[in-house]
């Protein structure tokens, strides 16, 4: 058996292409919507968001949760890191005057094993 750090080195590797798989369905999805893509994976000070799109000036932070199954998925967004993505997001609309127009929100994308997806819109807010 290999050693435990090489174990956990393997499970982060396959976890990591999980979540890349994850955000591309997720880029697929919102792209046939209609949304465009800002960015993904943008990175500030207080952490990183996955995606970032746009529809008619209405802005969406989305944080992409890749579980065996969607319920799990859904549940895997913790307060910690809601309140992680809230700050993460005045970052970046800080540095985007332009962005956000028509509103902003956060959604969250889960998917499961099988690669279906389910978007929750507007799934938290501020001050939740």
């Amino acid at each position: 058996m290999p050693p435990l750090a090489s174990r956990r080195a393997e499970r982060g590797a396959r976890a990591e292409c999980r979540g890349r798989a994850a955000e591309d369905a997720a880029c697929a999805a919102l792209t046939a919507e209609g949304w465009s893509i800002l960015a993904r994976r943008r990175r500030t000070e207080a952490g990183e968001i996955d995606l970032i799109a746009e529809r008619a000036g209405l802005l969406a932070f989305i944080e992409v949760k890749a579980r065996a199954s969607l319920a799990a998925a859904a549940a895997a967004l913790s307060p910690r890191q809601r309140r992680r993505l809230v700050a993460a997001a005045e970052i970046v609309l800080a540095a985007e005057p332009g962005w956000g127009r028509a509103g902003v929100r956060f959604d969250v994308i889960v998917v499961d094993a099988g690669g279906n997806l389910r978007r929750i819109s507007d799934a938290f807010r501020c001050g939740d």
